[in-house]
Parts: structure tokens; sequence; C-alpha cells
């Protein structure tokens, strides 16, 4: 039976099955697996849950800077988000009710494209006139 209720435990079981997806995924995965050593998941998905309880339950529990995270890692390009909210579209849909769902996936999405905006949008220097 789908959660039809964004709680704590909900979000948690949520992002224990995206997250396994996320780790299984030939596109992704690897990305993952060259930052994250198996052993430092359990602390790592700790830090995911404080991220995505402060962002949709308003805890405040995270403290991080999320950019300044995805900043340093090697070869991360748009088809890796593309695929990222893929997943998280996927598991939101499979977990929750729709209306749930939607609020998790709207707010990934709005996470996602200033993430790609920061790492990725160069605009072009303007032309030097002589």
């Amino acid at each position: 039976m789908k959660q039809a209720e964004l709680t704590e435990a909900a979000l948690a079981a949520f992002l224990d099955a995206f997250y396994a997806r996320v780790r299984r995924d030939p596109l992704i995965g690897p990305v993952f697996a060259a930052k994250i050593p198996d052993e430092a998941w359990p602390r790592h998905l700790a830090t995911i849950r404080d991220f995505w309880s402060s962002v949709l339950l308003k805890t405040g529990r995270y403290k991080g800077n999320p950019f300044g995270r995805h900043l340093g890692i090697e070869g991360i390009n748009p088809a890796h988000f593309a695929r990222w909210l893929g997943l998280f579209e996927e598991t939101a849909r499979e977990v929750f009710v729709p209306e749930i769902a939607w609020i998790l996936v709207e707010r990934a999405h709005r996470i996602g494209d200033s993430l790609k905006s920061g790492l990725f949008f160069r605009p072009e220097m303007p032309a030097v006139r002589p």
C-alpha cells in the first residue's frame, strides 16, 4: 500500500529504496561508488535524510552545502542529473500516493535545476571590440 502521509518514517523508507536503486544503476551508480565507499553509506544516508527532512518537513536538521558537495564530483554531467531525477520520480510514484509523490518530485526538480545551473551554466564572455 502506498504511503498517504509524508512522515519521517515514510521519507526514510523512500530514500532507502531510492538510493538502493541509485547504487545499482549502471549510469549513476559508478559515480556514487567512486565518491562514497560502501562503509560510508549509512552516514551518507543519514545526511540525505536530514537534507530531505529539512526541505520537505521543515525540520532544519540539515546544515550542509549541497552545491559545494556536488562541485567536487569528478565527471558529473547533466545526464547524471536526468537519470537521478528519473529514478527519484519512479520511486516516489511507487512509494507515495500521487499527491505526495508530486510534492517530492516537484521539489527534486527545483533543487536539481538549481544545482545544474550552478554546476554547468557558463555564460559566454562578451566579445571584446578592438
